[in-house]
């Protein structure tokens, strides 16, 4: 999969993650949309650069999943101070 279906891919994560996450988040469908594809960037490619997925294995997407995850909690923790 090339860049563009990874961003794609990271619109769609960015709200899934945005759904699962618990709690109360202030920042806009924009900012959990970006969030979402960093983390979709982050852990696809990363995932493969250390060899724990291959491309288009479903492995990636759960992974890119809970990368968008990772990235809102951060977000959040930052965003309180």
């Amino acid at each position: 999969m090339g860049i563009i279906g990874t961003i794609f891919i990271g619109l769609i994560v960015g709200l899934l993650a945005r759904f699962l996450k618990p709690g109360d988040d202030s920042m806009g469908w924009i900012m959990t949309i970006l969030l979402g594809i960093a983390g979709s960037l982050l852990a696809t490619y990363g995932g493969q650069a250390l060899g724990i997925y291959q491309a288009g294995q479903a492995a990636g997407f759960i992974g890119a999943l809970l990368g968008a995850i990772i990235l809102l909690v951060i977000y959040g923790f930052i965003k309180k101070r």
